[in-house]
């Protein structure tokens, strides 16, 4: 067994992640390096109709601050369990598209 090795497995399995719709994403573990990186795609995404730039750095911007921020960590849960329903067409009662099925008449 390779020791270098185990100090890369170690040091991976010991980094923050994010996990959005199932896949995990890494972020950096400093929490200044995190706010600084969030604030900076927010700022970004702002100016997104200048060109490089894009609207897209906004949500990427809030789910780096959600790891420290529990208010905008709050946020993107709700955000992701509502696009999980929506995606999954469940209601929020738990119904599926908000249709009950009837159930099947005899032919007797």
């Amino acid at each position: 067994m390779n020791p270098d090795t185990s100090d890369d497995t170690s040091a991976v399995q010991s980094s923050r992640r994010v996990t959005i719709m199932g896949r995990k994403f890494r972020v950096p573990d400093s929490p200044h390096l995190r706010l600084g990186i969030g604030s900076l795609f927010i700022i970004g995404g702002i100016l997104g109709f200048l060109p490089v730039l894009g609207f897209w750095m906004i949500p990427l911007g809030l789910v780096i601050l959600s790891v420290d921020m529990p208010a905008v960590r709050r946020v993107r849960r709700r955000s992701e369990v509502w696009l999980g329903r929506k995606t999954n067409g469940i209601r929020g009662n738990g119904k599926a598209n908000g249709k009950t099925q009837k159930p099947a008449s005899s032919g007797d």
